[in-house]
């Protein structure tokens, strides 16, 4: 198995570096595309300031994997690995942040700024709601305001008829009192129920700013000329929601509320008797105590509809498209997670060579070196191996030579009887048997 394992890495491993070279390459392109648009300016220094970031980022890239991947797999001790790792765990955040984001900017750019307008678009739908319920309120106190002046004008006719309250009909004091009475809170209704068209009137121009909003989110183009567009209906309707809340008639409920209870002016009695003019007092206390209980009711409506918070306003902010990519990350994670898998396959393929080194170490044993020779370290031994054969035969040279020049000069003086050693390789010991 460890044969084919290896002969499989030999084959895989110009693949390997066509697949580093390839990924490095489209990192680096969807870089570019994504730093050209967070770059502000035009011309030949932006794009060759776009053009120097991307190429940086593509060598980086494909140099911290290739030394991973030809380093992190042959690594055995755990100490170096941990090493290894860290670096491993470094690289990968790095590459994340000067590279991925602005892939996943060139991957979805586009639909990211679209997502920013429709989201304001909604922002803007619901504070135009929340403005306009606010100024509605006040209408809730129609029917109450109505109701009161309807009771003041019938008690005067009753009064004036049949002299309901004093018991003298005629249209004496108290029936100019309360017909004055009645009279007010009709103005009141009256202004409060003006004060809806005004309302209804911003409502629908804002409908309408709203409705251009949506038509440019939805339209086709480029998305920065939209996002102009855009931009001058986010103001205009900015504007529509201010009026909603400055034409809210609750302050004047409550201020006219105040003025019927302050500025009430009990007439003298105008009766012709001193019991007649008796009980016409005591009819117009009764009058007073009802407008001021009628005053504390509008007041205290008036002041829950005021303690209502205010719409803020909402101001339109463009953005660039790296900018609304990280903004709205979570609507676009496919895209992030491709932007992100370019940069960071490689480590998945540094875990498969790891997991193929260490089956053929647990084939071979643990020496794995010495049960391996490429050609090239076969061809370097064969000519150590012949040089040292030379330099053998060189040294024997010279001892055979040394040799014959000493046993010419000392054969005149003492036989010496020299035997040479045999040749290596030779058999030693007796004949072999006949």
């Amino acid at each position: 198995m460890s044969q084919a394992l290896r002969s499989g890495l030999s084959r895989l491993d110009t693949t390997t570096r066509i697949t580093l070279a390839v990924l490095a390459l489209a990192s680096g392109v969807y870089t570019y595309l994504g730093v050209r648009d967070l770059l502000e300016g035009e011309g030949l220094p932006v794009f060759f300031a776009a053009v120097v970031y991307s190429t940086a980022v593509s060598v980086g890239i494909y140099a911290f994997w290739s030394y991973l991947l030809f380093f992190l797999p042959h690594v055995r001790s755990w100490k170096d690995r941990r090493t290894l790792s860290v670096a491993l765990i470094l690289g990968c955040a790095m590459i994340v942040a000067m590279s991925s984001w602005l892939n996943a900017a060139a991957l979805a750019g586009g639909a990211a700024l679209e997502q920013h307008l429709a989201t304001t678009a909604e922002e803007y739908q619901h504070r135009l709601d929340a403005a306009h319920s606010n100024a509605l309120a006040a209408q809730g106190l129609l029917p109450d305001i109505e109701l009161a002046s309807s009771r003041f004008e019938r008690l005067a006719e009753e009064e004036q008829a049949g002299g309901a309250l004093t018991g003298t009909s005629g249209s004496g004091t108290v029936v100019q009192l309360l017909r004055q009475m009645a009279a007010d809170l009709q103005n009141l209704a009256d202004e409060v129920r003006a004060s809806r068209d005004v309302v209804d009137q911003l409502y629908a121009d804002g409908g309408e700013n709203l409705a251009a909003m949506r038509s440019i989110v939805s339209a086709s183009g480029p998305v920065e000329e939209r996002s102009n567009a855009f931009g001058r209906e986010a103001v205009a309707l900015a504007g529509v929601i201010a009026s909603l809340q400055q034409t809210s008639i609750a302050p004047a409920v409550k201020r006219a509320a105040e003025d019927l209870s302050a500025t009430f002016v009990a007439p003298a009695a105008g009766g012709g008797t001193a019991d007649l003019a008796a009980r016409q007092s005591e009819v117009v206390e009764r009058v007073q105590e009802a407008v001021e209980a009628q005053a504390e009711a509008l007041s205290a409506a008036a002041d829950t509809i005021l303690a209502r918070e205010p719409v803020q306003p909402l101001r339109f902010t463009a953005l660039s498209t790296p900018e609304a990519v990280v903004r709205y990350a979570g609507d676009f994670l496919p895209s992030w997670a491709g932007a992100i898998s370019i940069d960071l396959l490689p480590a998945v393929m540094i875990l498969i060579l790891a997991g193929v080194q260490s089956a053929i170490r647990r084939e071979e044993g643990d020496e794995l070196e010495e049960h391996s020779m490429t050609a090239a370290e076969l061809m370097r031994a064969m000519r150590i191996y012949h040089r040292m054969r030379d330099e053998e035969r060189e040294i024997e040279a010279e001892d055979e030579a040394r040799a014959g020049e000493t046993g010419t000069r000392d054969d005149g003086d003492s036989p010496l009887h020299i035997t040479r050693l045999p040749e290596a390789g030779t058999r030693r010991g007796p004949p072999p048997a006949e």
